[in-house]
């Protein structure tokens, strides 16, 4: 039986005072894509918009960047659901890619926030990697408590926020999801580093996105139901 994966895309092409182009940043969908696509995983994609989604971070010599710009998935992307319009409940998990464009319309949007909480309370994976867990502030599924409360998670991290685009940034990832209760750890600028907490797996950077993918991959592996 075919598992399907939702990738939760921004639709924001500029951020801060100084109007800095940004979108989705692009390894961020292409790796774990890859991964995904190779092992017959299906991958839809929907944005809080829907239809165009800006991108930032193009490497063409990068051959899962290239391969992903030349496929038909890359030209679904740019035609992405609306979000509203999508039930989370019909995947077996939902990826959140950073990029800085996420810290523009996808931290604390109802309808990202409506999507974890169907995808979480109906036993799905929840993923997300660099800014992409800012979809995860705010949010409560139903018992009052911050989702993030004693969860192990990671995202981009101060310390490379400040080396990458501080300036720009209206407030520091890190610092938030700590605020909301979560266990937060970090590698070093741009190493990579994911969390597996249950069914909550994110990644800490760009560098993290492929191995994101293979932890999603495993576990959708493990609760795959035999055809």
């Amino acid at each position: 039986m075919t598992q399907h994966v939702l990738f939760i895309v921004t639709n924001a092409a500029v951020l801060g005072p100084k109007n800095r182009k940004t979108g989705f940043f692009f390894a961020e969908i292409a790796h774990p894509f890859e991964v995904l696509d190779k092992a017959g995983i299906a991958v839809e994609f929907a944005s809080p918009a829907g239809g165009w989604t800006p991108y930032d971070a193009y490497d063409e010599t990068d051959p899962a960047q290239t391969a992903f710009m030349e496929s038909k998935a890359f030209r679904r992307l740019n035609r992405s659901r609306k979000l509203s319009e999508v039930d989370a409940a019909d995947y077996d998990a939902i990826l959140v890619p950073g990029g800085l464009g996420p810290m523009v319309d996808i931290q604390r949007n109802a309808d990202v926030q409506r999507a974890i909480v169907r995808a979480w309370t109906t036993g799905k994976f929840v993923t997300a990697v660099c800014h992409g867990p800012c979809a995860l502030l705010g949010v409560d599924v139903g018992d009052g408590v911050p989702f993030v409360q004693g969860k192990k998670l990671t995202s981009f991290s101060t310390k490379e926020e400040y080396d990458y685009a501080r300036e720009d940034m209206p407030y520091e990832l890190e610092d938030a999801l700590r605020a909301e209760g979560a266990e937060y750890s970090s590698a070093a600028n741009w190493e990579s580093h994911v969390i597996v907490d249950g069914r909550l797996i994110t990644g800490q950077n760009p560098a993290s996105a492929g191995a994101l993918g293979k932890e999603l991959l495993a576990a959708l592996e493990r609760t795959a139901v035999p055809a």
